[in-house]
C-alpha cells in the first residue's frame, strides 16, 4: 500500500485535493467534527479538562473557538484530547483499506504530529495567498484570530515544501489538479 500525505497551508485545497486522486481518503478535519458531534467520550474528556468552555454536547465547535481563543495553552489541550482519538481512527482506516494500492491521508499536522512514515509520499498543495484568503472568508465559521493561532502550530510552507516529494499547483480547476495527479500517479506506480 502507498500512502500518500497531503501538505499544505490552511485553506489551499488540501481536501479538494486528496480527493481528486480517487482513493481512499482519511480526511482528519472530518474525523473531528464526528467526534464533536457523535462521541460521548470525547465531550465528558473535554469537559473535564476545560469545564468553563466544554459545556453541552454534541460539541458546538463555537465552545471549541472559544476556548482556544481565550487561552492559548486550551488548544494544545485539545488537540492532546481529539489527537489519541484521530490517530486510533486512522489505524483503522489504514487497516480497513490494507489491500488498496494507494491511500490518501489528509491530515492538517500530518508532520508537526510525526503521524507520516518515512515511505509516505508527501505531496504539497500550493495555491496563492490571495485564492487562500478568498475561500477562508467564505467559511462560514472563519474567525482571523483563529487562523493565526493555528498557523502557529503548524511548520513553515518553505519546509513542507522542501519535504515533499511533488507538488501540486491548486488553482481550484477539477480538470487541471487531475492533471498533476495523473502525472504524479504515472511516477510512483
Amino acid at each position: 500500500m502507498i500512502r500518500i500525505g497531503i501538505l499544505g497551508d490552511i485553506g489551499s485545497g488540501k481536501s479538494f485535493v486528496a480527493k481528486a486522486f480517487g482513493y481512499p481518503v482519511f480526511n482528519a478535519d472530518y474525523e473531528v467534527s464526528k467526534l464533536y458531534k457523535k462521541d460521548k467520550e470525547i465531550f465528558i474528556k473535554l469537559n473535564k479538562t476545560l469545564p468553563k468552555y466544554i459545556f453541552k454536547f454534541p460539541i458546538d465547535k463555537n465552545q471549541i473557538t472559544e476556548a482556544i481563543l481565550s487561552n492559548k495553552k486550551n488548544l494544545k489541550k485539545i488537540v492532546n484530547i481529539i489527537h489519541k482519538e484521530i490517530r486510533k481512527k486512522m489505524k483503522l482506516f489504514l487497516k480497513k483499506n490494507k489491500h488498496k494500492k494507494i491511500v490518501i491521508l489528509d491530515i492538517p499536522l500530518l508532520l508537526e504530529n510525526k503521524i507520516n512514515n518515512k515511505k509516505d509520499i508527501l505531496i504539497f498543495v500550493d495555491s496563492k495567498q490571495k485564492d487562500i484568503k478568498k475561500r477562508l472568508i467564505k467559511r462560514k465559521n472563519f474567525d482571523q484570530k483563529l487562523l493565526i493561532k493555528f498557523k502557529k502550530l503548524q511548520l513553515s510552507s518553505l519546509y513542507k515544501k522542501r519535504k515533499s516529494h511533488f507538488i501540486i499547483k491548486n488553482d481550484f480547476k477539477k480538470k487541471s489538479v487531475k492533471n498533476e495527479i495523473q502525472n504524479i500517479l504515472k511516477k510512483i506506480l
